[in-house]
């Protein structure tokens, strides 16, 4: 074995070792969150809400594209977890959770005023938009990571109001709150396949829209 070779080999036991490592803390943090929800402890909810209020929002915002409502449903969404805490079992991270318990209640005011929940306007949205076997290519850069300056974000966010609610709802997940797929998944009650979709067309939509924003 040669001595580049040797390197290469340790710094891949390293980057493994440090994931490891990573992910050990997110679990024992996740069971920490857990135990103190179920025993309603009042200074970790405190935590919780500063640590996460900012993401929380920003998620409500994009799902409901409204402020007043989104900061109504932000209110319910910590009262949830305050009152259900308990229901959250460490198996996953909390922010999982959080994404999944938002988007609940998202739903049921929808179905309440409308009587059309998220995953009914997706699937009205026609044939093109069925779950397909397309895997996303990580080594592209995306629209996202194209769009660094704050100006430049601007019209990111000017084109994700643009899109469909369910599109819009996986590429906030994937790249403002940097959920896994599997994740997704989860928070959506999505199969893999339907959230990859629905990733894919997300990002296929977007660029015509950021190409008309940087030309306007």
């Amino acid at each position: 074995m040669t001595m580049f070779a040797s390197a290469a080999t340790a710094q891949t036991s390293q980057t493994r070792g440090t994931t490891r490592e990573a992910q050990e803390l997110v679990r024992l943090e996740s069971l920490a969150i857990a135990q103190g929800l179920k025993r309603q402890d009042v200074g970790l909810l405190d935590e919780l809400i500063v640590r996460y209020q900012h993401r929380l929002l920003r998620y409500l915002l994009y799902l409901t594209s409204n402020r007043e409502q989104a900061e109504d449903l932000f209110q319910e969404v910590w009262m949830r977890v305050m009152l259900r805490g308990g229901q959250f079992n460490g198996k996953a991270r909390f922010d999982t959770w959080l994404f999944t318990v938002a988007r609940n209640l998202v739903i049921d005011l929808r179905r309440k005023r409308t009587m059309s929940s998220l995953d009914e306007m997706f699937e009205a949205s026609g044939d093109d938009d069925r779950p397909s076997g397309i895997e996303i290519a990580a080594d592209n850069p995306s629209p996202f990571d194209q769009c660094a300056s704050g100006e430049d974000r601007d019209r990111l966010a000017a084109a994700l109001l643009q899109m469909e609610p369910l599109y819009r709802e996986v590429l906030v997940l994937r790249f403002h709150e940097d959920l896994s797929l599997e994740e997704i998944a989860n928070v959506t009650r999505a199969p893999l396949s339907t959230v990859k979709s629905r990733l894919y067309r997300g990002l296929a939509s977007m660029k015509p829209k950021l190409v008309e924003g940087f030309e306007s």
